[in-house]
């Protein structure tokens, strides 16, 4: 941990704060004319999730925080535990429920994520920007049309639901954004 003032602090750098640790999403520096500049910080905890708005004076001081991120792959799920394998060293590391609960229908066993370490203690994990799954179920495509056209349900092989175009049919394998979970487009062998 390196001490830094408050002024210094960009987003994506990861804070400690009142013994939590704080991810800044968003910071807005407020210099009124002749008044006292104030800092607004918008900071996610990586331990609780919850989101809060902080007015803090940009001459204080707070601790920065250096985190460790490895590519890992899924391997299985015990109980309410998804285990994960680093790549790197082959060690096992489990991940709860609550850390990574609405990311996993975006993933099949062996695919690969990026986990973020602390002290040697796992607090999340990121997934890659798209993910390719195969389509399990959906209604009959429509013959000849278009990317334009209309959109229909579709349930992936990991059980995620997306809107889909109505060309796509069962079987196909589609591109999903993870952010959003919005269709992209087929995939190409």
């Amino acid at each position: 941990m390196a001490s830094t003032k408050m002024i210094d602090i960009r987003r994506g750098m990861v804070l400690s704060m009142n013994g939590q640790l704080m991810y800044c999403l968003e910071r807005d520096l407020n210099t009124p004319g002749n008044w006292r500049a104030i800092l607004y910080l918008k900071l996610k905890n990586l331990k609780t999730g919850t989101i809060v708005d902080e007015r803090v004076h940009p001459d204080d001081k707070v601790d920065v925080v250096y985190l460790d991120t490895r590519p890992c792959t899924y391997s299985y799920k015990d109980g309410d535990e998804y285990v994960f394998m680093d790549s790197e060293t082959f060690e096992q590391v489990s991940l709860n429920e609550q850390m990574v609960g609405a990311q996993m229908p975006y993933l099949r066993e062996n695919d690969s994520v990026t986990i973020t370490f602390y002290d040697g203690r796992a607090l999340g994990m990121d997934l890659p920007q798209t993910v390719t799954l195969r389509v399990s179920e959906t209604e009959p495509g429509i013959k000849g049309a278009t990317a334009a056209a209309q959109q229909k349900s579709a349930t992936l092989e990991t059980g995620l639901k997306v809107m889909v175009p109505s060309f796509i049919a069962e079987g196909e394998m589609i591109v999903i954004q993870t952010e959003d979970g919005k269709y992209l487009k087929r995939h190409k062998e």
